[in-house]
């Protein structure tokens, strides 16, 4: 890839769809740092990684913005400075001026807001900053910053067409930029050398194929199989997908994971897609699977839809639940009964692989038992269960 393509939280990341391409779309705040580790990974000057981001964002992440600048690392940061948090409400950022209103702050800023355009051009060894207004064809000015090595940075000012202008009633786009004193101008424009990634030759890559896992067992398995676990936090859901996918590339078969949950981890719900192929994947995560562990009332909510869209699969779910409307082949077993709610999932586990023997049953606890799960963990009586 030549161009890559990082944006952050917040109004201006609806700019993904604009694309015909995928982008890395980062936490709120953090996607210069995001843009920074694959700076430094390239390498390479000629491919240009360009940072979508907000002036929330840019609060949030200044560290990373000056960071980035100060190393030099090669990257164009594009701000979308509409002075305020237009995603959560309209709430005052650092780039908010004095006397600019807001929904949260009707009396307007009562302290000068970040001159960010000042404040990176005083960083030795960057190559272009720029303030612009957002209101016209401003491509040729992109391109510019685009074109340069190293780190640039173009701010571009906007105005929220939800909150800022109800706020700020009469207000045009130009006087409150004059008003703040941000000079409309470029700051720096220099030829500079960007970042270069110290590599050291003589220590071991992580990639190395002398650290492949050489297969065990074998599996009979001959196409891709998706499978989704859905639990609550907790209760294991996670490490039955790990142990799945270990035991799977330990009988010769690829395998992907992709793990979800609430942003506050430790309550809720909790789903692990995994996948396992005999040909490689490039992907993760599956909207379609063809198996669903259910073992939990929190995972059958999360469930719900994908498993009414089923039209065909197996779905494993705990007998205490309701059985939801699916097509897909139904086995019940009283996973939380018999492990209790922290061992629920695992018990999903065993039991989809007793019932599929899609893998050896020994795969599966030759992975287990090096974990220290395993040590508090009754096999014998799972087992027991099962017969």
């Amino acid at each position: 890839m030549d161009v890559i393509l990082v944006t952050d939280i917040g109004c201006h990341g609806i700019i993904d769809k604009s694309f015909l391409t995928h982008t890395v779309h980062g936490l709120h705040g953090r996607s210069i740092a995001l843009a920074t580790g694959i700076s430094a990974a390239l390498n390479n000057p000629s491919k240009k990684v360009i940072v979508f981001i907000g002036d929330g964002g840019a609060t949030i992440g200044m560290q990373h913005l000056i960071d980035a600048a100060h190393n030099r690392f090669n990257m164009t940061v594009v701000i979308h400075n509409n002075m305020l948090y237009g995603m959560t409400g309209g709430q005052p950022s650092e780039f908010t001026p004095y006397g600019f209103k807001t929904p949260t702050l009707p009396e307007g800023g009562q302290k000068t807001g970040y001159d960010i355009c000042k404040l990176i051009s005083s960083i030795d060894g960057v190559s272009y900053v720029a303030r612009l207004e957002g209101v016209s064809d401003f491509s040729e000015q992109l391109a510019e910053a685009f074109s340069k090595k190293g780190f640039s940075m173009i701010e571009v000012m906007e105005i929220c067409p939800s909150y800022g202008v109800k706020a700020n009633p009469g207000m045009k786009l130009s006087k409150i930029v004059e008003s703040a004193g941000l000079s409309i101008k470029k700051f720096v424009d220099n030829e500079t050398e960007g970042y270069h990634t110290v590599v050291h030759a003589d220590r071991k890559s992580l990639f190395s194929n002398d650290d492949a896992i050489q297969p065990g067992f074998s599996s009979t398995l001959n196409e891709p199989l998706r499978l989704m676990f859905c639990g609550s936090a907790g209760e294991g859901v996670q490490a039955a997908a790990e142990f799945l996918l270990k035991a799977g590339v330990n009988s010769g078969l690829h395998g992907t994971k992709k793990g979800s949950y609430p942003v506050t981890v430790g309550v809720g719900f909790s789903a692990a897609e995994v996948i396992l192929s005999p040909e490689e994947i490039l992907y993760t995560g599956s909207p379609n699977p063809d198996v669903i562990c259910v073992t939990s009332a929190d995972g059958l909510q999360y469930a719900k839809k994908t498993l009414a869209g089923m039209k065909g699969g197996k779905l494993f779910i705990d007998s205490s639940l309701d059985v939801p409307e699916t097509k897909a082949e139904i086995f019940r077993f009283p996973f939380r009964e018999q492990g209790g709610a922290k061992n629920s999932s695992l018990y999903s586990l065993f039991y989809f692989l007793k019932v599929t023997e899609i893998l050896p049953m020994d795969a599966l606890l030759s992975v287990f038992n090096e974990n220290k799960i395993a040590k508090k963990f009754d096999l014998d009586k799972m087992f027991l269960a099962f017969a």
